[in-house]
């Protein structure tokens, strides 16, 4: 059998392969965005308190946890086409299931599913990317992740459109759910039919050597994304006295800085080498961390914020482009491994910032987070050394 890389260089013309990457990375945002406005309507419609809801959107993240091992062992089998084609479909359906569920026996495995679809549209679009970024021979992965934000940003408000015109929320989910499907259908005929090094992929992605330090940067980068996401707004207002109206402007700032710095990653690392983006990037994550923590002033207190979104942005991009360089996994065998562990800091970060914070206080809690970004600025350094 020949190498599969090679096939799958033969196979990527340029830039319809790019498109139908991106394509995908924004269904994965939109999808995403367009199951917020369902959350208060689910809670609702099964009458059940804030408790059982967070038990029962953590179903979300057990589900993609399930899939995200084992997704580099099916595109190895079936390839990427097939795998993404499918899981974008499932994913559509079950954001639809979910506008229409009425019983906890049916949100439980309906939930599962539909984090099952998200996680697997994630992890290979991202092994997608990197095969079409290596053959293009250019930085093209922080534009792709940056499409996952603007598909995030246009579904929200899109959804939220449709409500302002009477749209009931099953209207306006069939309305997302035919934009992820049309978008599937015309992308999906450009992506590569075939991927990974069968001979070589088990059905469960593990760590292993250079990669497990590459999945535990990008742990740490999630930990802080997710840590920001559900934790800023409770720093403003309890340990900072903000009012709570300004509740999420922290979050707005720093998903306003990753964006902008993702639009414009790529040719920043194509200009300057990816070297001096992530180390300057962690250096001003830690800078944005200590205007958080210590200024008085509210204006550095949001520049704090927005350091952190600049700094924080291209790393998971660049490093998943460096695991086309590794040769311990197969490529869809690492992405796979580094995608669940990299994941498993979103869903631990806030339960772990959360516990300390209620041991000691919210200022420690974020101190240990520049604390860790310290630290992977030292991992950062190591696969350096071992990759370049």
């Amino acid at each position: 059998m020949r190498d599969s890389c090679d096939n799958l260089v033969q196979e990527t013309p340029g830039r319809w392969q790019q498109h139908a990457t991106r394509a995908f990375f924004f269904i994965g945002g939109f999808g995403s965005a367009s199951w917020a406005p369902l959350v208060p309507v689910l809670k609702a419609r099964l009458g059940i308190d804030n408790d059982m809801l967070g038990m029962l959107l953590l179903c979300i993240g057990v589900g993609s946890l399930i899939t995200m091992p084992v997704t580099g062992g099916a595109v190895a089998r079936f390839g990427c086409r097939r795998v993404l084609s499918v899981a974008a479909v499932v994913y559509a359906g079950m954001l639809l299931s979910l506008s229409r569920v009425d019983s906890l026996m049916l949100a439980v495995p309906a939930l599962l599913v539909f984090g099952s679809a998200m996680g697997m549209v994630d992890v290979t679009a991202n092994i997608h990317a990197v095969i079409v970024e290596e053959a293009s021979g250019r930085q093209l992965m922080s534009g792709m992740h940056a499409l996952w934000s603007v598909g995030g940003f246009i579904g929200a408000g899109l959804f939220g459109i449709w409500m302002k015109l009477g749209f009931t929320a099953i209207m306006a989910t069939v309305c997302a759910a035919g934009i992820m499907i049309v978008l599937m259908a015309f992308f999906g005929r450009y992506l590569l039919i075939d991927s990974g090094e069968k001979e070589e992929s088990s059905i469960f992605a593990v760590p292993r050597g250079i990669v497990v330090f590459i999945a535990v940067i990008a742990m740490i980068a999630f930990l802080v994304e997710g840590a920001i996401m559900d934790w800023s707004g409770v720093f403003l207002i309890t340990a900072r006295g903000l009012d709570m109206s300004l509740a999420g402007t922290g979050f707005a700032v720093f998903s306003a800085a990753m964006l902008t710095m993702r639009l414009t990653g790529d040719w920043l690392v194509q200009k300057f080498g990816s070297k001096p983006i992530v180390f300057g990037g962690c250096v001003l994550s830690v800078i944005g961390f200590f205007f958080v923590i210590l200024t008085p002033w509210q204006l550095l207190l949001y520049a704090g914020f927005f350091l952190i979104g600049i700094g924080s942005a291209n790393i998971v991009p660049v490093f998943f482009s460096l695991l086309g360089k590794q040769t311990i996994m197969p490529l869809n065998m690492a992405v796979s491994a580094v995608s669940a562990l990299g994941y498993m800091g979103i869903l631990m970060g806030p339960a772990i910032i959360g516990f300390i914070a209620s041991q000691t206080s919210l200022y420690i809690s974020f101190s240990l987070l520049a604390g860790l970004v310290i630290l992977q600025l030292g991992i950062i350094s190591y696969v350096y050394k071992k990759i370049l």
